[in-house]
């Protein structure tokens, strides 16, 4: 009897009496245990089926892992404002980890090629790793807690995301839902800012600006608005990433949806950018753009837009216009640093970190400096010294062994992506998203000289996943060569043909 139900196609295998015994004895048992745990209890069983079917689809469609990490990349500190108590930011570990048991599950009878991974990209993300965990010896380190804590988007997740990506996604089609996939995400980022805005903090929001954010984001009345993001210094910064990745696929691109929805992409990120008031994040663009100049190779190119950047600091340096907009009147102060006070903090406390780290060649620990320090060992001297700049806080936690270390795997990076992207890749779609990943590089790189963004996630996770598929990038050049020839081999007027060309 129990076959004959088991045969039975879809919901028929409900229509018997077995089926309905069964039904009742789950809703019996169910009902007992809500009513003993209450209503904490009715949720978690609630919420049990749509985890089990996610978890499913997790592991059988590799996509979902893609989008999931890039989902909570963004919104996992958001989501901590209204659900307190709970160290949603450890969600990208728990997504990473998860990535890592669904590609052993289902390449358990198939064999991965390994040997993708040797290459000088993870090799260095293994080299960084190992000296994070270094640090944690060394003997001016003052909390193990604030370590973990800090090297995760300092160390961990480039060494997690770049092997993944390699491994699981390194199909183009994977490659453009990590394009399409960011703007969104940063589409709804400018939304969410807008809407902070024009109409207002909700209540989850004025509560941190209460308690933590007003410091810093309610200046001489006005709001500096931070979306859904840590802080509006890393919003303004990822708006103005997407802004100048967005332009450049947008002017790279034929296809007329992917053009417009890049397009919608950049101006919203720059305009997400303005609302921020981050001053550090008008490097992105100034030094994205000219990064994507050099890459053209173009003189014609180089010539218009020297012109359009020279411009662009023409205006802010040297004219008064838009003055009486607070957005712009703030971004204006970045072209006058000899006018800008936190920037002699900032300089002051370098020579106090320098004169402090004469004798501490790798620094004073892992999270011994900013929030990490103030939380976990607040009788430390770095816990009282704002770092501020990216770099500054790897050279003060990590000494100048640690920078000089990260600086050189940054410009390896940047300059062999370029020669690959330069001179080694044939598809020009293809160029002009690379070109589009090295210039948004670029200015994050500059940016983090400003603002502590390139530890941070969601900026840390794209980088690390853009890293990725500029050292793949050939092996997505074949890939695209290899369709091309095979829907040339396929006849016009075949049906086929029309089906490739469709789709």
């Amino acid at each position: 009897m129990l076959d004959d139900i088991l045969n039975r196609p879809g919901s028929l295998k409900l229509n018997n009496p077995v089926a309905y015994a069964i039904l009742i004895i789950i809703a019996v048992i169910a009902g007992i245990v809500i009513a003993k745990g209450g209503l904490f209890t009715a949720i978690m069983i609630t919420a049990i089926l749509p985890i089990l079917i996610y978890l499913n689809r997790f592991f059988v469609l590799p996509s979902i892992a893609l989008i999931s990490l890039l989902f909570m990349s963004f919104f996992a500190i958001g989501l901590t404002r209204y659900i307190r108590g709970v160290p949603l930011g450890l969600s990208i570990d728990g997504l990473l980890v998860i990535s890592y048991l669904a590609m052993f599950f289902k390449h358990f009878y198939e064999k991965l090629d390994y040997k993708k991974l040797r290459i000088d990209l993870v090799l260095f993300m293994v080299i960084w790793f190992a000296y994070a965990l270094f640090q944690i010896v060394n003997p001016e380190a003052l909390s193990k807690q604030a370590w973990f804590y800090a090297m995760r988007g300092m160390s961990l997740y480039p060494l997690l995301t770049i092997p993944l990506i390699i491994l699981m996604f390194n199909k183009y089609k994977y490659f453009n839902l990590y394009l399409y996939m960011w703007g969104i995400l940063s589409i709804l980022g400018t939304l969410k800012g807008m809407m902070q805005y024009f109409i207002g903090v909700d209540f989850a929001e004025q509560r941190w600006l209460d308690e933590v954010g007003g410091v810093t984001h309610m200046l001489w009345g006005q709001l500096r608005v931070f979306s859904f993001y840590s802080d509006a210094g890393q919003f303004g910064a990822a708006q103005a990433h997407a802004g100048v990745v967005g332009s450049i696929i947008a002017l790279s691109s034929k296809n007329f949806r992917e053009k417009a929805f890049f397009a919608i992409m950049a101006i919203t990120g720059f305009y997400g950018m303005m609302l921020s008031g981050t001053r550090g994040a008008m490097i992105v663009p100034m030094l994205g753009f000219a990064m994507y100049i050099v890459l053209k190779k173009n003189i014609r190119v180089i010539i218009v837009g020297g012109i359009f950047l020279a411009l662009v600091y023409g205006f802010f340096k040297f004219t008064t216009i838009g003055q009486s907009n607070y957005q712009i009147q703030r971004m204006r102060t970045a072209f006058n640093p000899e006018e800008d006070a936190s920037l002699q903090v900032r300089l002051a406390n370098q020579r106090i970190l320098k004169a402090y780290l004469a004798t501490r060649m790798f620094g004073g620990g892992i999270g011994s400096a900013g929030l990490w320090g103030e939380r976990f060992s607040p009788q430390g001297f770095l816990a009282h010294i704002a770092t501020d700049s990216w770099y500054v806080q790897i050279w003060a936690e990590q000494g100048i062994v640690g920078l000089m270390m990260h600086l050189f795997f940054l410009s390896y990076i940047l300059i062999k992506s370029s020669y690959i992207v330069m001179f080694k890749i044939k598809d020009k779609l293809l160029i002009g998203k690379m070109n589009a990943i090295i210039a948004g590089f670029v200015g994050i790189m500059a940016s983090s000289y400003g603002n502590g963004v390139l530890g941070q996630i969601p900026t840390g996770i794209i980088m690390y996943i853009g890293w990725s598929y500029l050292f793949i990038a050939r092996e997505l050049d074949d890939e695209i060569a290899s369709t091309n020839k095979l829907l040339s081999a396929i006849p016009k007027k075949s049906i086929f043909s029309n089906q490739f060309v469709n789709k």
